[in-house]
This record gives C-alpha cells, sequence and structure tokens, in this order.
C-alpha cells in the first residue's frame, strides 16, 4: 500500500513537472536581434517539399494585426513571431521604429509560445490610453492562447498577463483558447475581435471532423468578453481575413466543403462579404441588407463571387476600404493546394464594391498560393498593392521577390516596381499597419522557401525602400539597414 502511494505520488509529481514544461514563460527579456520563426506545413513528398513554408513570422492572412502607428508619439508598434537563435521556439516579440530618430530598440520577447508553429503568432492593439495588447493565438484546441497588456502606455519593457474571461450560457468561465485573430479596437465601444474555434462536425458514416467556426466576441475593456457568436458554419468551415472603417468592421471569407476521405480546407472556395457597423449586434451584406448569422448554406445574400462552381480555390490576403467607405478585398485563385506550376495559375484579384455589384478585376500571378501581400488605398484614391509576385530564389515555394504594384483607376490597370531582387531566401507575408504611415509601410521577412533557415525581418517606406532589421544588436538602439535592390 505504502508502495502503492508512493508511486502515485511520483506520478504525480512527474505531472506537474511536464505541465510546467509545456506552459509558456511570461519573459520580458530583451533580444539580441531581430529574428522570425521558419515553419512549414504539410510535407508534400516533391520537390516543393511541403505545401506552404519559409520564413512566417507575419503569418498567416487571417492574424491582424501585427503594427500599428500611433500619431501622438510617433512610432510604429509591430510584433512578430520571433524566435530563438536555433530557431527551436516561438517567440511573441514586439518592439517599435521612432520615426523621429529613425532607430528601432532592443526588441521584448514577452511570451515563450513553446511551439514552433507560427499558428500561434500574437497580434496586437492599442487602447485608447495607449496600452499595448498582445494577443497570443493558438492553432486549434491543443494549446492554450493567453493575452497581456503593457504596464505602461505605449512602452513595450513589460507586460502582464491577463486572465482573460467570457460568457458561456451567462456563467463567466475563463477564455484561454482563440485561433486566427484579428482584433480591431473602437474608442468609444471596445475590442471587437473576429477569431475561429474549432469544434467537430459530425458526418453521418464518416470520422468526425474539426470544423473551423468563424466567429466574433467584444469587451469593453479587454478583461471581460462577451459570449462567442458565430458568422458562418458552412460545412467544414471558414477562413475568414477582415477590416475595418470607422465603426464598420468587415469580413471576408471562403468555406471548406465537405470531402470523404480528405481535409476540406485544402478546396477552399467561394468569397463572401459581411460587415456590422453596431458593434456586432446585426450584420450586413455590402448592400446594407440584414442577414441572420451564423450563415450555414453555401448560396446566400453574402456571396460576392462563386467559385466552387469553377473548381478553383480561393485564398483572401486583405480587406480594406476605398475613400469612401466601399470595401475592396485582395484574394488570389487556383487550380488546387499542390505547390507547383500545374496547379497555377494563381491569379491576384481585387474585389470592389462599387455600391450596386462587386466590380473583380486581376492584377498578376505568382508561383504559391501562399504568397501572401496587402492592399492600400490612400485619400487620392490611389490604390497600392506590396506582395511577393515575382518568383523568387525558390521558385513555386511560398513567397518571392517584393513587388509594389499601384493603380490610379480603382484596380482596372496597374503598373509595377520591385522591391527586392537577387534576394537567397523567399520574402513574404508582407503586412499593413493600422494607421499606416509612409515610412513603415510594409512588414514582412523571409526564408528559405524548402528547408528550415534563418529568417529575417523587414519594412519598406511607401517610396519602396527596403530596411532590414538587424539580426544582431549591441546597443540600446539601432538604425534599420537599407537594402539596395540587386540589379
Amino acid at each position: 500500500m505504502r508502495i502503492l502511494s508512493l508511486q502515485l505520488l511520483i506520478l504525480i509529481s512527474m505531472s506537474f513537472i511536464v505541465k510546467a514544461q509545456n506552459n509558456p514563460l511570461t519573459l520580458n527579456q530583451k533580444d539580441t536581434g531581430y529574428r522570425g520563426i521558419w515553419y512549414s506545413n504539410q510535407p508534400s513528398n516533391d520537390e516543393y517539399v511541403y505545401k506552404y513554408s519559409g520564413g512566417l513570422g507575419t503569418y498567416p492572412a487571417n492574424h491582424y494585426p501585427f503594427s500599428i502607428y500611433v500619431k501622438e508619439v510617433d512610432k510604429t508598434f509591430f510584433c512578430y513571431g520571433g524566435s530563438d537563435s536555433s530557431g527551436k521556439t516561438l517567440l511573441h516579440t514586439i518592439s517599435y521604429f521612432d520615426h523621429q530618430t529613425g532607430l528601432v530598440p532592443k526588441p521584448t520577447v514577452v511570451l515563450d509560445k513553446k511551439t514552433d508553429n507560427a499558428h500561434d503568432n500574437p497580434v496586437m492593439n492599442i487602447d485608447k490610453d495607449g496600452y499595448i495588447w498582445l494577443f497570443s493565438t493558438a492553432h486549434g484546441t491543443n494549446s492554450p492562447s493567453y493575452i497581456h497588456k503593457s504596464k505602461k502606455p505605449y512602452d513595450i519593457n513589460e507586460f502582464e498577463e491577463i486572465k482573460a474571461t467570457k460568457l458561456v450560457s451567462d456563467e463567466i468561465v475563463a477564455m484561454n483558447n482563440f485561433s486566427y485573430l484579428q482584433t480591431w479596437y473602437q474608442p468609444n465601444n471596445g475590442f471587437i475581435n473576429l477569431f475561429t474555434h474549432y469544434d467537430r462536425k459530425v458526418i453521418p458514416g464518416q470520422p468526425s471532423k474539426p470544423r473551423r467556426t468563424i466567429s466574433f466576441m467584444t469587451s469593453q475593456n479587454g478583461v471581460n468578453y462577451s459570449e462567442w457568436k458565430d458568422i458562418a458554419i458552412i460545412e467544414e468551415g471558414h477562413y475568414q481575413t477582415s477590416g475595418s472603417y470607422k465603426n464598420t468592421v468587415g469580413t471576408s471569407f471562403n468555406f471548406h466543403p465537405i470531402k470523404v476521405g480528405e481535409n476540406g480546407l485544402n478546396y477552399r472556395s467561394n468569397l463572401y462579404y459581411l460587415q456590422t457597423s453596431d458593434f456586432g449586434k446585426s450584420w450586413q451584406n455590402a448592400k446594407n441588407e440584414t442577414l441572420s448569422v451564423p450563415l450555414k448554406e453555401i448560396d446566400n445574400s453574402a456571396l460576392v463571387k462563386d467559385y466552387y462552381s469553377q473548381g478553383l480555390n480561393v485564398y483572401i490576403n486583405d480587406l480594406t476600404y476605398d475613400e469612401t467607405g466601399k470595401p475592396v478585398i485582395l484574394y488570389l485563385t487556383s487550380k488546387g493546394y499542390e505547390a507547383g506550376p500545374e496547379q497555377g495559375p494563381r491569379t491576384w484579384h481585387t474585389a470592389r464594391f462599387t455600391g450596386e455589384n462587386w466590380e473583380i478585376n486581376p492584377i498578376t500571378t505568382s508561383g504559391n498560393n501562399y504568397d501572401m501581400g496587402s492592399l492600400y488605398i490612400d485619400d487620392k484614391g490611389i490604390w497600392r498593392v506590396i506582395g511577393p509576385t515575382t518568383m523568387g530564389p525558390q521558385p513555386y515555394n511560398t513567397g518571392g521577390e517584393m513587388v509594389m504594384w499601384t493603380s490610379k483607376n480603382q484596380g482596372k490597370t496597374w503598373r509595377s516596381k520591385a522591391l527586392t531582387a537577387g534576394s537567397i531566401y523567399n520574402h513574404s507575408y508582407a503586412r499593413r499597419p493600422v494607421n499606416v504611415h509612409p515610412d513603415f509601410y510594409a512588414f514582412w521577412a523571409d526564408g528559405h522557401g524548402r528547408e528550415k533557415s534563418v529568417s529575417r525581418l523587414y519594412f519598406s517606406d511607401v517610396k519602396g525602400r527596403v530596411y532590414q532589421l538587424p539580426t544582431e544588436i549591441n546597443t540600446d538602439f539601432i538604425k534599420p539597414i537599407r537594402i539596395k535592390r540587386k540589379k
């Protein structure tokens, strides 16, 4: 009996040790340089090695924002999926670019996420009092999520963990798991966060599948959240990418069809759009027709374009609004999920709501389904897209050489300007800051497309000049490195 009790005590002790090892650590430590996470997904057993892979410190398109410009202090704050020097663990890291001095500090590592999965990359927001919020996402239900808040306004040196709650059937419970978060802040209302939760979709005669259910939640103070409310629950689920204009928050999304014996997310298709202007109380399509959510049918009034009947996949990159507040979606289409030229062309499109219908125009083509870029529309109506649309050193793998595309006629025609050339790694996932400043216009990372490598972080200005954030820093502040484009 005593031996059994001793064995039980040992097992309990070991359990606590394992839990402690798996728990992330709030670090609040200064890093010695800017390093991004390298990540791969779904081995393909061909020359392209993975479905997608590379330097993914600003991945995925369903996370936003990674950066915010704050006029009051003239700084662009940014976060990213960082890593240690060996690339073994995902570090949730935050820093800023000082527009007055042109310098960046040593970045602050807030959290060790205890994974190398770039789906767990952080996103950030800043409230009306200047406090910085860092949302640490999960990838499904296998790992927890966290929320941290800066201890001082506009200060990246120290963060504290927030024990967030949510309502479930009028009961207050801990909120420690959410995926693919996009966070929006309205000074008069608080946070409205769009995200994904995973549940099991029971299909008669088949094993149950995890459905990616797109939802939203609201909070006045960032700590206590409303009940989760679903936006759409069509077949195997959705990926959503959102945008904001004044008090309007919109979401563009696709759907994952049920596929017998296969993963429906690899056959994502269709393009949908919904918006709310009353903090989630009601949802409308672009024609301002109120729809009942969650949407349940493939064919519904939020549909922008039917690609499913054409057999085309849809990968949504960005959603923004023109100078009059009308939504514009940036996305690409392809024939299938596998890497390589056979499933091309990967065609980049914009879908603009005219006030009556959706006008869809092509921009260009690129080599990989996960060639993600961002769309910018300024007050003069000039459109810009920054993304890896030129083939990189690892062709047909994720990313490539960064290009700026400009249109002065609402996406009907475009002209291009190369931002990078002759690179050794593919550049990927160019992200647009909130309240974007012309001197910190796009933020991205690079990395080898087919094998694990170091990953560097970059930003460009509106004129197309590119700067690398230094991988080694021996002083408190340092000037980013200007990257001259190779001929």
